[in-house]
């Protein structure tokens, strides 16, 4: 098969001495509801052989499982109007908690205490030269929050995707019915997380982040938010 990258992202990487193809999956719009494991079949089945890696993006899963906030049932409070006025204006995903509403969101999810020593050691390790301790102290779940925007698409205006539930069970479940290896990676252009992966693979996380150490997913108008990864010695 043809491989096909995402502008300005290659199709070849190195990864310890071996060298893999990725290519660019492209799907239609994932909406709110979804069944993850026909739109892997679909989208997925047909071009995936033996040996093939996924890497899905959270976003997709989170779509399907409903992990959905609106903005209508966050109610912006005095803390969340003061400290985001102090806040970057976007985080490693993007928009952050300099927006109230992801402040807001923020102390929902990890108390207004944490929030408030979250934003002093911030704060105080940014004149050292260290930075998103913010993101560090209240979580995954805080920093994983993307929407509340209209980027790309207006649909994600007035709603926060949360990270996936029980990704590693959502990856198994995939490998068991359609028998996809798979990886649910939270990845974007500043930086890398693995969320979740099947069982049988043997690659360590790290090892997995250099596979898509230059994020060559496309969540906005490429609707490439999955990647097949596959060795390039493998490839018929």
């Amino acid at each position: 098969m043809e491989f096909v990258a995402n502008e300005g992202k290659k199709v070849e990487i190195e990864v310890n001495g071996e060298t893999y193809l990725r290519h660019a999956i492209k799907t239609r719009f994932v909406k709110q509801g979804d069944d993850y494991i026909k739109l892997f079949k679909e989208y997925v089945s047909p071009i995936y052989q033996e040996g093939d890696i996924v890497s899905s993006s959270e976003k997709i899963i989170a779509l399907c499982q409903n992990r959905v906030v609106r903005r209508e049932d966050i109610k912006i409070g005095f803390w969340a109007k003061f400290l985001s006025k102090f806040a970057c204006q976007k985080n490693r995903g993007g928009y952050g908690v300099g927006m109230p509403i992801n402040m807001q969101y923020a102390i929902n999810k990890a108390g207004l205490l944490k929030v408030l020593f979250a934003s002093v050691a911030s704060g105080i390790t940014k004149l050292f030269g260290i930075k998103g301790m913010f993101y560090k102290i209240v979580g995954q779940e805080v920093t994983g929050l993307d929407g509340f925007y209209d980027g790309a698409w207006d649909e994600y205006r007035d709603i926060g995707i949360e990270i996936p539930e029980n990704p590693n069970m959502v990856c198994n479940e995939i490998k068991e019915k359609l028998g996809i290896s798979m990886m649910i990676v939270d990845s974007n252009d500043f930086g890398r997380e693995i969320l979740g992966k099947s069982d049988d693979l043997k690659f360590s996380d790290e090892e997995l982040k250099k596979l898509i150490q230059d994020n060559p997913a496309g969540q906005g108008k490429q609707q490439t938010p999955i990647i097949l990864i596959r060795n390039k010695k493998l490839n018929q």
